[in-house]
């Protein structure tokens, strides 16, 4: 689905179901360098259960036109502006990986009214970003998405067969990438991305803010962000609870079913 947003197309996946406002609203918003596309089979599942989908590519992000945000405060009210020109009824429930935890944290301190529940998976506060990384973002980015790509996934295979035959995380989750950089090339997306998260400051404040139930889902083998980090979050926020599963940063390619189960078993409660 496309909507205008400020003069620019904005462009949110819709689970293979026309969008219908009236239904629960469930929003997933992705991480740093990436699109919509890393929630197929979670976005599937909920536009056939009984919610409308809105997976979005943040501005600059593939489908979505316009520069990239530099903040994630501003990331956050693109999504709620976003969420708002759909044409949704009642509050949503928002789900964020990685950069996209931070802006769904955000979403639910910035517009509570229009925000029901959260889901952050891979998260970490403060989400710092190495110099090294930063600098590899900007400067020579190939060499960024193969260090991300490698400490992102926890084996070399996922199994059964990675996880299906002919399906390989690595090589997938790198062209992804690189589509994400010729869409927009001279942007920097890669390292404008990171270090939005690297300068983001306020989620303690947020947390604090934060009223409604709050899911955490954390990868066990997650490299990137922190579980305890994760859980140190999770502590500062008043209506929280914790998933773990047995996976890397990229959790929603190498344990589908398992987050999958997570965030439908909490959408559930939260209706």
């Amino acid at each position: 689905m496309e909507l205008n947003l400020s003069g620019h197309e904005a462009y949110a996946y819709t689970g293979g179901k026309p969008f219908d406002p009236a239904l629960p609203c469930a929003v997933f918003v992705h991480g740093a360098q990436n699109d919509h596309s890393v929630w197929g089979l979670q976005t599937r599942w909920f536009a056939n259960h009984g919610f409308s989908v809105l997976a979005v590519d943040l501005p600059g992000h593939n489908r979505s036109e316009g520069a990239p945000l530099t903040s994630i405060e501003d990331m956050a009210d693109w999504v709620m502006a976003l969420v708002a020109a759909a044409g949704v009824k009642s509050p949503a429930i928002v789900f964020g990986h990685s950069m996209g935890s931070l802006i769904a944290l955000e979403c639910a301190a910035r517009h509570p009214q229009a925000v029901r529940a959260i889901g952050l998976l891979a998260t970490a506060y403060p989400m710092k970003v190495s110099d090294a990384l930063l600098d590899a973002a900007l400067n020579r980015e190939a060499e960024a998405i193969a260090m991300v790509n490698q400490w992102s996934i926890s084996s070399l295979a996922n199994k059964p067969s990675s996880p299906g035959p002919g399906a390989w995380m690595h090589g997938g989750s790198q062209r992804l990438m690189e589509r994400v950089s010729a869409r927009n090339p001279g942007a920097h997306v890669f390292h404008n991305d990171f270090s939005a998260c690297n300068a983001y400051a306020h989620g303690d404040e947020a947390a604090a803010a934060v009223a409604c139930p709050a899911l955490f889902v954390v990868g066990t083998k997650d490299m990137m962000t922190s579980p305890k980090a994760a859980q140190a979050l999770a502590g500062k926020m008043k209506n929280a609870r914790i998933v773990t599963v047995p996976s890397g940063h990229a959790m929603m390619g190498e344990k589908p079913d398992e987050v999958l189960d997570a965030l439908a078993a909490f959408a559930k409660t939260t209706r």
